[in-house]
């Protein structure tokens, strides 16, 4: 097992969740996915109230940069978003509300593809209803069931989680043991610890 602990608004999340599961399906490991927002770590813990890519411009260009070199490594189309960071608040909810029913994955990817690769404002409820239609679910029901206080409290739940196992940015995977793996590039390295620790458990 691999908890992903990713936002909507992190550019280096886009690739790992186009990736995470064909590789953790390799690896025989499954994957949980945890929407989060990682704003209010930013803010607890580094007093940032804009992202580090912005509040330091050096840092910024190198990622777009660095950014565009993994994309066009994994075969992935991307797109500087006219705005960055978008507000990811409602479609964290959202993805939230599929975690039960299994889409939350396959929404996850959309949402991805619409503010890295479309350039669409994924806060827009019109935005995210086709993309909610496209993985099956029911975007009027979704988006009511998104602005309940049940889904509002679990994100704020997840948020609490994320600050409890350690993260500090997004990607980040954690495994069954708790060892905290941070970036798109340590993907593999997150999925060999997870299966050397359950051969480990099952000797």
């Amino acid at each position: 097992m691999i908890e992903f602990w990713y936002e909507f608004a992190s550019t280096y999340s886009y690739p790992a969740a186009m990736r995470v599961e064909h590789l953790a399906y390799q690896a025989g490991v499954v994957v949980h996915w945890r929407p989060f927002i990682v704003g209010p770590l930013f803010n607890e813990q580094q007093g940032l109230t804009d992202s580090p890519f912005n509040a330091f411009p050096v840092k910024g260009d190198y990622m777009w940069r660095d950014l565009q070199r993994v994309c066009d490594r994994e075969g992935l189309p991307l797109h500087h978003p006219s705005q960055f960071p978008r507000n990811s608040l409602l479609a964290a909810r959202v993805a939230i509300c599929g975690l039960e029913d299994g889409w939350t994955p396959a929404f996850s990817r959309a949402v991805y593809q619409a503010n890295f690769v479309d350039d669409l404002d994924i806060s827009s409820p019109e935005v995210l209803a086709p993309l909610i239609a496209s993985v099956g679910a029911g975007p009027e029901h979704v988006l009511a069931a998104a602005a309940s206080a049940p889904i509002k409290d679990q994100l704020k739940d997840h948020v609490r989680q994320a600050r409890e196992r350690g993260l500090f940015g997004a990607p980040s995977f954690v495994t069954a043991d708790g060892e905290l793996f941070w970036g798109n590039d340590r993907l593999e390295q997150a999925l060999d610890w997870a299966v050397r620790h359950q051969d480990m458990e099952s000797a």
